[in-house]
C-alpha cells in the first residue's frame, strides 16, 4: 500500500521558516517524481517544486523560487520542503504527490499559515 504522509506544518510569523516532511512508503521512492503542491483558502491547485527522483534536479515555482528548497533523503523514503521567508501569500495545505509508473499518488496534506 502506497502511503505519503506530511508532516512540519503550523503557524510561523512572516519572514519565518518552517520544513514540510514526507515521509513515502509502498513504492520505489529513488525512481519516482516527487511534487509539493499548495492550495490557498479558496484557490485552486498551485504546484510549488518537483523532483525526478532519479535525476536529483528540483525545479520550482517562480513564487517560491528562491525562498523554497526541496530535498530528497533516499534512505529515509521523505521528501522535504525547506521554505524560508515565508509570506503570508504562501499561507496553504501542502500536499506531497509521488509519480511512480504513470500512477499519481496523494498525501493528506498539511497546514501552513503565515501571520503575525
Amino acid at each position: 500500500e502506497v502511503q505519503l504522509v506530511e508532516s512540519g506544518g503550523g503557524l510561523v510569523q512572516p519572514g519565518g521558516s518552517l520544513r514540510l516532511s514526507c515521509a513515502a512508503s509502498g513504492f520505489t521512492f529513488r525512481l519516482a517524481f516527487m511534487t509539493w503542491v499548495r492550495q490557498a483558502p479558496g484557490k485552486g491547485l498551485e504546484w510549488v517544486s518537483s523532483i525526478n527522483n532519479l535525476r536529483g534536479i528540483p525545479t520550482y515555482a517562480d513564487s517560491v523560487k528562491g525562498r523554497f528548497t526541496l530535498s530528497t533523503d533516499n534512505v529515509k523514503r521523505t521528501v522535504y520542503l525547506q521554505m524560508n521567508s515565508l509570506q503570508p501569500e504562501d499561507t496553504a495545505v501542502y500536499t506531497c504527490n509521488a509519480n511512480f509508473r504513470g500512477i499519481a499518488y496523494w498525501g493528506q496534506g498539511t497546514q501552513v499559515t503565515v501571520s503575525s
